[in-house]
């Protein structure tokens, strides 16, 4: 059974754009793939570990090739519980709003737990850095409330979608698909027509994804 694993990031729930567009894929996504496995992971609902303390210093005992203190050892297991989530998917959908030209925090302290070298990535003199999470395909739901897309005059401002392709990169994604929700700020005409637009994507993705 393949298992899709839905990455959400708003809190703003039923007035998020970012969800609503996510959900019409998933629903068509789940008429094209009716065997298919879907499970939602939302990051406002998720108890995260926070990167300190013996997490961190777990982090830096196995960068230095040292063992782990019982104490780093049971921190370090909530680390690998939650990177083991996300490894066990198959295809992976994320959706996120634009905050302050970048992603939500909730979605980069995500990042920042499960992005770890022997893990998620490895890193050798002779081959650089090596994403290890391989042949998996990734949909990306972005939504702005201005406009940063070519031509718009804001390309350098949308850290946003940079980051978020960067990091899918580096630890392995190279089938990555984005939908673009903008600009949902730019009054009702625009929003409607951007979110057709958006859903009419949603859908032509869902058969093929």
């Amino acid at each position: 059974m393949t298992k899709v694993l839905y990455i959400e990031s708003s809190p703003r729930k039923k007035r998020s754009t970012s969800i609503e567009i996510a959900h019409s894929f998933l629903k068509h996504y789940e008429e094209f793939h009716r065997d298919d496995e879907i499970k939602t992971m939302d990051l406002w609902q998720k108890e995260l570990p926070p990167f300190d303390g013996d997490i961190i210093d777990g982090k830096y005992a196995i960068m230095h090739g040292q063992s782990h203190t019982e104490m780093q050892r049971k921190a370090w297991r909530n680390v690998e519980d939650l990177i083991n989530q996300f490894k066990d998917a198959d295809k992976y959908v994320f959706s996120l709003p634009m905050w302050n030209f970048g992603i939500p925090y909730k979605l980069k302290h995500f990042f920042d737990v499960i992005v770890q070298p022997g893990y998620t990535f490895s890193f050798s003199p002779t081959e650089g850095y090596k994403g290890l999470v391989t042949g998996k395909p990734a949909l990306v739901v972005y939504s702005r409330g201005g406009a940063y897309g070519a031509g718009s005059g804001g390309e350098s401002l949308d850290l946003q979608k940079s980051y978020m392709e960067t990091i899918l990169k580096f630890i392995g994604f190279t089938d990555i698909h984005s939908i673009v929700i903008e600009p949902t700020l730019a009054g009702d005409e625009a929003k409607d027509k951007t979110m057709k637009n958006a859903e009419v994507e949603a859908e032509k993705l869902a058969k093929v994804f």
